[in-house]
């Protein structure tokens, strides 16, 4: 018997859609809750860095992904608590082995020149994607899709048209699996699945992507782009549901100072900012209406290079346990950052769906005691007063960045001797020094592409193109595979974690919270989708 997936989109978004029009005409009233609209429906935030790429077969960052989840459109997209609705697919169905996925995608989706949007652009997109031609750095991602043929394509010993993804017509998508994946369809809301304009990108090549040439599918299309300044994406007319769309323009801002940004914020510069390290309780108070903090699906990490050429000292297990047990969590969460963070003794947060957090034995521990078996493992490394041990510790430029990097330093060097010395890099540089494996201890951070605890715990895995410290241990690797056919995966995910805890290839800092200043006439931001998939389609501005 086939399997009828359960897709529901929300009441709310229908009425919009029905409604959509009275806007249009002028009516300053929203369509479902009546509320009176703002006259300006512009949406200005601002991000830290540059994105890495709006080509949603290559971006690999937050930021860039919340701009393609714009201008793009997938087969599924989240709702404002993080189900599954339709997207550019109204639906999809499964084979009685779960092998199979057939998508069936609707006919008004159109690119931004017009043209239909089709199930050979998916195809084209997978298969591009996952060709080493493009060497995408998220080419792993398909590979953990587990679609049939996708390890020899992106080797480059098969060719592209045997990866498991076909178009049997215009609006029918079937993708093959080569083993079952209970989360497949919400790996479809990740970027790296979304379609791709051809025609265009054999035109302009890689400049494919700039404001003069690019065309989507979104509810958005790009306008203006500044490098390291601005980009804007204002509304896509040809975008299926595009009356259902308040917002008419996106404006996204760099800017690389925390505290400028809120400087900015408060003086009605920006709709959204993160909250300056250290700043949410003030701000709460002063601004209970504005000042947010609520639980997201990312963890914060720093990373051992234990690559052949990586520092000798970080290759004893001692030196990375002392190191790891050495800081102090409850005062980088409390003091440092105080915007809801929690300390984390695990890769994986507690936010994650069907996850439960194992207990490790360092998290049972005080901080006293930690930082004596921190001093007893660095001694037995041969690492003292006489013999201090000394490393760099690298992280992108962000005065929060800074802050935490500065305090587990001090708490090295006073309980442990240990000489850290910091360098920042601006993004770009840092995630090519981090991939190519130029540093010795690195600032790391990963926000879950799906809500299931193989998206943190397959970054370890020793083939990962994320496994900045390529750490390999065949252990590991066997639970991660099993998870993925496994009844009870969390047993999998727990040994998993109890190895990470014993060697410690990275340093678990914290989970993520987001800690945001939030314009309080900007309605409908997802509080409740831990992923944080954002649509800027779903927003709009009520009057003050």
């Amino acid at each position: 018997m086939t399997l009828k997936a359960t897709l529901r989109a929300s009441t709310a978004a229908a009425l919009i859609a029905m409604g959509g029009a009275a806007l249009a005409d002028g009516h300053a009233t929203h369509p479902v809750t009546g509320a009176t609209l703002a006259t300006e429906q512009v949406f200005t935030y601002r991000v830290l860095d540059e994105h890495s790429s709006l080509d949603p077969g290559v971006v690999e960052d937050v930021t860039g992904s919340e701009v393609v989840r714009d201008l793009f459109e997938g087969l599924m997209n989240d709702d404002a608590d993080g189900n599954l609705i339709p997207g550019v697919a109204t639906g999809y169905t499964v084979s009685d082995d779960k092998l199979t996925y057939t998508f069936t995608l609707r006919d008004n989706a159109k690119w931004s020149n017009g043209d239909p949007v089709t199930a050979g652009d998916f195809v084209y997109a997978w298969r591009r994607a996952a060709s080493p031609e493009l060497a995408s750095p998220y080419a792993w991602y398909m590979s953990l899709m587990a679609v049939e043929g996708v390890d020899a394509v992106i080797a480059g010993e098969a060719p592209l048209d045997s990866l498991g993804v076909s178009a049997p017509d215009d609006h029918t998508l079937v993708v093959q699996l080569s083993t079952p994946l209970p989360y497949f369809a919400q790996m479809t809301t990740h970027a790296t699945t979304f379609p791709v304009p051809q025609a265009v990108i054999e035109e302009f090549g890689d400049a494919w992507t700039q404001p003069d040439h690019i065309v989507s599918n979104g509810a958005y299309v790009l306008s203006e782009h500044v490098p390291q300044e601005r980009s804007v994406r204002v509304r896509n007319d040809m975008y299926w549901n595009n009356d259902a769309t308040i917002i008419e323009e996106v404006v996204a801002l760099v800017i690389n100072d925390e505290n400028q940004a809120l400087t900015r914020y408060l003086a009605g510069e920006l709709d959204r900012t993160e909250v300056p390290a250290g700043q949410y309780p003030r701000l709460s108070e002063e601004y209970p209406d504005e000042a947010l903090s609520f639980p997201r699906l990312c963890n914060y990490y720093y990373t051992f290079n234990l690559r052949e050429d990586g520092p000798e000292a970080f290759k004893d297990v001692r030196v990375r346990q002392a190191l790891a047990l050495a800081v102090d969590r409850d005062v980088i969460v409390d003091n440092v950052l105080a915007g809801g963070q929690s300390a984390a003794y695990t890769f994986t947060p507690a936010a994650t769906a069907d996850f439960t957090v194992p207990s490790v034995e360092m998290a049972a521990m005080t901080q006293d005691e930690r930082n004596a078996r921190a001093v007893e493992l660095l001694a037995e490394a041969g690492y003292g007063a006489d013999n201090p041990l000394a490393f760099e510790m690298l992280y992108n430029t962000s005065d929060a960045h800074r802050s935490i990097a500065v305090a587990m330093s001090q708490m090295w060097k006073q309980t442990l001797g240990v000489e850290a010395t910091l360098a920042n890099q601006e993004w770009q540089t840092f995630l090519e020094a981090r991939g190519n494996g130029d540093f010795e201890l690195a600032r790391g951070a990963w926000c879950g592409d799906y809500n299931e605890a193989s998206t943190f715990l397959d970054l370890l895995q020793s083939g990962s193109g994320y496994n900045d410290a390529k750490y390999d241990n065949a252990e590991v690797d066997e639970l991660l595979m099993g998870a993925r056919t496994a009844e009870e995966p969390q047993i999998n995910y727990t040994r998993v974690e109890e190895i990470i805890a014993a060697e410690m290839p990275v340093i678990p800092v914290y989970h993520y919270a987001g800690v945001y200043m939030l314009n309080d006439a900007l309605m409908n931001w997802p509080v409740d989708n831990v992923q944080q998939n954002w649509y800027s389609r779903d927003l709009y501005k009520v009057a003050e």
